[in-house]
């Protein structure tokens, strides 16, 4: 009877809030000074890399933004479906974490650098990515995924439609490490909804470049949750339009020993 009577206020908050929106609370009080290093790391990296990049940085209708750290096979892999896209007009910029490039496919729309040390953030790594390109649009892909040829193709389509929004995801073809599928990630955006359940990913998100379009520079652990992909639709979600496509344009692998792997399918 104490334990309820204790834990009653944070069943209260929660039903108000979500327990999604509560711990990202906690996570911006507990690992903000992670964030001010990480920041000031993420800004020196972007200028030692666009040095290094042509003059001016590489433009497109979209930049695709692939973070890696020691995935060769496949990052090749996941490089070559985002470079077979039926949409044409992209550059793909691949940010490694401070591991070393491995070989990769020469082609004039791609771009790679390495960070001078791990960071461990995902988030900081695919802002530099984001800040090192110029385009009307975004898009990423990690690099244990792979894109189906018409993502950037449906995504642009609703993009570019008039009054579209500003943001889309699609679904997710949720497949296991020996290539079995496992299910189909489809739900539509509904930011309540979101406080309560994670099924917001970055690799199914597309979105128009602005000021809002920047991943968290938290220094989130594997324990950590939320992951840094819910944070940035959600905050996105609060200013822009944010739409979901129903169709499967990315193949997740679900890695046994990520937090996703208990995903349910929601109700």
């Amino acid at each position: 009877m104490t334990r309820r009577v204790a834990r009653a206020p944070w069943t209260l908050l929660k039903a108000l809030f979500g327990w999604l929106v509560l711990f990202e609370a906690r996570n911006k009080v507990l690992l903000a000074p992670s964030a001010v290093r990480l920041r000031r790391i993420e800004d020196a990296e972007t200028r030692r890399l666009a040095a290094r990049l042509p003059s001016p940085p590489p433009s497109a209708l979209v930049a695709t933004v692939i973070a890696t750290h020691r995935r060769p096979e496949a990052l090749r892999a996941a490089v070559r479906s985002a470079l077979d896209q039926t949409v044409r007009d992209q550059v793909v910029i691949v940010v490694d974490d401070g591991a070393g490039l491995p070989g990769l496919p020469d082609d004039p729309r791609l771009f790679a650098v390495s960070l001078a040390r791990n960071t461990g953030v995902a988030g900081v790594v695919r802002n530099v990515g984001i800040r090192l390109t110029r385009s009307r649009y975004v898009a990423f892909l990690d690099d244990d995924n792979l894109w189906e040829p018409d993502h950037l193709e449906r995504t642009l389509a609703v993009l570019e439609s008039p009054g579209g929004p500003d943001g889309v995801y699609t679904a997710l073809r949720r497949v296991l490490p020996d290539g079995g599928e496992r299910d189909i990630l489809s739900v539509p955006y509904d930011r309540r909804r979101a406080a309560r359940e994670a099924f917001l990913d970055t690799n199914a998100f597309v979105a128009r470049r602005n000021r809002s379009l920047h991943f968290s520079r938290l220094r989130r652990t594997p324990e950590v949750l939320p992951r840094e992909d819910w944070e940035l639709i959600r905050r996105y979600g609060r200013r822009h339009r944010v739409r979901h496509v129903p169709h499967p344009t990315v193949r997740y692998l679900m890695n046994p020993a990520s937090f996703y792997t208990q995903w349910r399918q929601p109700s």
